[in-house]
């Protein structure tokens, strides 16, 4: 462990940065017991950002010629919508609103990536606390929780369209059907073997699509986060360079530039795409709880 006067290794630089304001030491990639304050603070705060942005627009709306900020927002309540047609087939009411507010809220969160990695941990720091890692897409448990949000409301909507019995019979007789039962026994127990199947797929389905939903957004977070802490390494290297090398120090503090600087146009494409993929899915999954999977 290094002191105070001591600066901090390159593993430990970004095993500081990685680590969470949080109840207690995770065990494992999924601890339920364990609660990072850090991504509940930074969730809450983006998406308190979200809604005075929609709501700011909403109010200074205008019948005349938009400012680019109400352009800005009717672009996207457009680009949404039609989005929101081809993938919702029998109620977009609330698909529209909802696929707007998610796409805001992954895309605020993703880019407090393109802050100064040190910028929000040093602030944390002159408040007395050691640990602060503002990036709630990085951090698994808020990509999959979105991700169970949005299978709850796929259900949710599959109830609301098809009734409870409903939903509860596709489980069981889609996408293999079911078997005709008559007085023959083998039909009823390859009905039942049937049944156990269909009910087996879509508990596989329901899962992987929760899981992979999640994880690519993690996934691709966690990465560019990586990516920026190894970048900032080669300034720390390059202002602390003891040597005084001038090559050295010329190349280091050239590649962290030029690094720096690349990757945060193209994580800025990063931020949003997963934005965006997020957002197509969430109209996927609830447009597919709209829609009968049952065979006729």
């Amino acid at each position: 462990m290094a002191t105070a006067e001591e600066p901090l290794t390159g593993s430990e630089y970004v095993a500081h940065h990685l680590h969470h304001l949080s109840s207690g030491e995770q065990e494992g990639l999924f601890d339920a017991s364990i609660v990072n304050f850090d991504t509940v603070l930074f969730s809450l705060l983006t998406v308190a950002a979200v809604m005075l942005i929609l709501f700011l627009a909403a109010r200074r709306a205008s019948t005349g010629v938009p400012g680019r900020f109400q352009a800005l927002v009717e672009w996207a309540v457009e680009a949404v919508e039609e989005q929101a047609k081809s993938m919702v087939s029998v109620d977009r009411s609330y698909a529209a609103p909802l696929a707007l507010t998610v796409f805001f809220w992954v895309a605020i969160m993703n880019a407090i990536d393109l802050l100064p990695v040190d910028l929000i941990p040093k602030i944390a720091s002159l408040l007395g606390v050691e640990h602060m890692r503002p990036l709630p897409t990085a951090d698994i448990n808020a990509p999959l929780g979105m991700a169970l949000g949005v299978l709850l409301l796929s259900i949710f909507y599959s109830i609301k369209f098809k009734g409870l019995v409903g939903w509860i019979k596709e489980l069981f007789v889609a996408p293999f059907g079911a078997v005709h039962l008559s007085a023959n026994p083998l039909t009823w127990l390859g009905g039942l073997a049937l049944a156990l199947a269909n009910f087996g797929l879509n508990m596989i389905e329901y899962v992987s699509k929760t899981f992979s939903m999640g994880m690519r957004l993690y996934g691709n977070m966690y990465a560019g986060e990586l990516l920026f802490f190894l970048i900032a390494l080669l300034g720390g290297a390059f202002a602390l360079d003891s040597t005084h090398d001038i090559v050295l120090g010329s190349v280091l503090g050239l590649f962290h530039v030029l690094l720096g600087f690349a990757w945060t146009i193209f994580h800025i494409l990063i931020v949003l795409l997963q934005a965006f993929i997020f957002m197509m899915l969430t109209l996927v999954y609830v447009g597919q709880g709209q829609e009968s999977h049952a065979p006729h």
